[in-house]
């Protein structure tokens, strides 16, 4: 379970392994072979013998790209991983590109020569994805070439770690709260009224809530690798391999699913021609819409039947991840108890920090994993978004900076995702203003009311308008969907600049995480998890309105607010939410703890 800091790759592995590649290219014909991060399950955090970018580059980030050429390369990331990338690869082999602006189709439309083979694997790919790789390849006058095996495949042979055979274990009902006949019934008659026959289900959160099982096979999260396909009649076929399945799953499954292997998938869908078939082009590789076509399947793209349901939580799941967060809270304010007493006079580097708050969640008993490697960011390495430290890059914490740490852990009743800034010594004038207008949009975030049909785009100024009042801003998003003992994120809504066209509907549980970043600096973040609430009356107003309520309890960094710029609401509301934590968490600490918490949580 412990977070580790040395990595598995290094910055020889890109000098090493790309000449291997590119012998088995050269043996399939190829002139180049594109690899993104993610795998045939698009996941997002791979097993080990599904990290090919990592092996191939040296890149450990969870997005990313390659394209190999016979005579030159280059690997793609985005602004989370600028320090990262340069760390772990080596730059004489791999030229750095940036993965948003232009991203690999750029690069093959410039770098393609006429008349080249590029290869590709269309189980690594998403059909969209394919489709602008196409585009890019024929502007260059080459060729997108599938195959099968891979190259990078090829090239990584025995050394390959196996593929992950975690055991799949029922989820009980007293945390899953609907059983799985029920669902697989529900989202029948749901793919019934659109006119399909069934459903290819591919995604790994997915296959674990609709049959409520959970396994580990992706790192940091309880997620068992396979595939489903799921009937009108809410029957379904499920493809694990039989070393996972434990004695007392076909039970828990029951009759009305037939437990297969992958090795039977090919079969399967050469069995649905003639039907008409559900594929999400968003969790499915261009793999599954190839067999289908081959096949003789009327295919039909659309959203997974599970992304929605699965979003919003029934009320065990809900009350189960309120459990969980005051668990973890009482974890969390133990460790902000540390970094204020003991890490003020003999300040932490990142490495210690991030083991230190590891074991006080351990310490809970509850704990089943982390559910990310912990962020934390001391001083200038805080500005970084998504950095995280490794015996290479730990920087020790210095008086007058901030810390930023950003972790959460999986329970079985719940997943939580909390960042806190803290002070190191004295804070300058200037870091406690920036803080506070942080502060301000969290906040608005956190008590808005809004109308059923509003989404998270339509929401996600309100978190930043303080920042824009001054000329600041921050370059991410402001939310994510958090599963339910599932993945840290969570689809399909989402709190951010971009379009969204999901509506925020109760039971959905969404991060509320605006921040600043100053180059070179610090960088200020502050997170709490949030579910949607039922709408209610506001007194005096003529609409139901949604909300929502705070399920992350870990005191904020007093020391950080100027209060002369918040409004008398805003102190209130702050001052309420302290109130909570020294109500719920101040029980479950030790005494000492417990008076340095009726500190923090005083009114500001």
């Amino acid at each position: 379970m412990r977070q580790t800091f040395d990595e598995s790759t290094d910055r020889s592995f890109g000098p090493r392994h790309v000449p291997l590649i590119r012998k088995a290219m050269a043996e399939q014909g190829l002139d180049g072979f594109v690899t993104p991060h993610e795998d045939e399950h698009q996941n997002e955090y791979l097993p080990a013998a599904n990290d090919r970018l990592a092996w191939a580059t040296g890149f450990t980030g969870s997005a990313g790209a390659a394209v190999i050429l016979a005579d030159k390369a280059a690997i793609f990331v985005d602004g989370r991983y600028t320090l990262q990338v340069r760390d772990q690869v080596d730059e004489g082999t791999f030229e750095i590109r940036d993965l948003v602006e232009g991203g690999v189709p750029a690069y093959l439309e410039a770098a393609a020569a006429k008349g080249q083979v590029i290869g590709y694997d269309p189980r690594l790919h998403s059909p969209d994805a394919l489709d602008r790789l196409k585009a890019a390849v024929a502007k260059a006058g080459a060729v997108l070439r599938p195959v099968s095996p891979n190259p990078l495949d090829t090239a990584w042979g025995l050394a390959r770690p196996p593929q992950p055979t975690a055991p799949v274990v029922p989820h009980p009902l007293e945390y899953a709260g609907e059983d799985s006949a029920s669902k697989r019934h529900r989202l029948g008659e749901s793919l019934a009224a659109r006119g399909a026959d069934s459903a290819v289900i591919t995604a790994p959160s997915s296959i674990a809530w609709l049959f409520n099982v959970r396994g580990g096979d992706v790192i940091r999260s309880p997620l068992p690798i396979g595939q489903a396909i799921l009937s009108a009649d809410g029957s379904a076929r499920l493809f694990l391999d039989p070393a996972k399945v434990t004695a007392e799953l076909p039970a828990w499954l029951g009759n009305e699913v037939r437990l297969e292997t992958p090795q039977d998938l090919p079969q399967a869908l050469a069995d649905l021609k003639g039907k008409s078939v559900l594929v999400d082009p968003a969790q499915s590789s261009a793999w599954y819409f190839e067999a289908l076509g081959t096949a003789g399947a009327s295919v039909q793209r659309g959203d997974d039947p599970c992304l929605l349901p699965r979003a919003c939580k029934n009320a065990i799941e809900i009350a189960g991840t309120k459990r969980a967060h005051v668990r973890d809270g009482a974890a969390l304010t133990r460790f902000l108890h540390w970094v204020a007493t003991e890490g003020q006079v003999n300040p932490p580097d990142e490495i210690e920090a991030v083991s230190k708050l590891e074991a006080f969640r351990e310490e809970t008993g509850a704990l089943k994993d982390l559910s990310f490697d912990t962020i934390a960011g001391a001083a200038s390495n805080g500005a970084i978004v998504h950095y995280r430290p490794t015996q290479r890059l730990n920087r020790r914490t210095v008086k007058g900076s901030l810390l930023l740490v950003d972790s959460g852990g999986q329970y079985l009743d719940g997943t939580t995702d909390v960042t806190r800034t803290v002070a190191i010594g004295e804070p300058t004038v200037e870091m406690c203003e920036r803080f506070t207008l942080v502060l301000k949009g969290h906040l608005a975030l956190a008590r808005v009311r809004f109308p059923a049909g509003t989404t998270g785009s339509a929401l996600d100024a309100l978190a930043r308008m303080a920042l824009w009042a001054h000329g600041l801003d921050y370059d991410h998003g402001t939310g994510h969907g958090v599963g339910s003992y599932l993945g840290v994120h969570e689809g399909p809504h989402r709190i951010a600049k971009l379009p969204n066209m999901v509506a925020l509907r109760p039971g959905m549980i969404v991060s509320n995480e605006p921040g600043y970043y100053k180059e070179g600096a610090y960088g200020i973040r502050i997170e709490t998890l949030q579910f949607v609430t039922e709408a209610a009356m506001i007194p005096g107003g003529e609409r139901p309105m949604l909300g929502f309520e705070t399920l992350t309890l870990a005191p904020i960094d007093r020391r950080l607010v100027t209060k002369a710029m918040l409004s008398g609401e805003e102190a209130a509301q702050l001052d309420a939410y302290h109130a909570r934590i020294l109500g719920e968490i101040g029980p479950l600490v030790p005494p000492f703890v417990r008076t340095w918490l009726e500190g923090a949580c005083a009114p500001i």
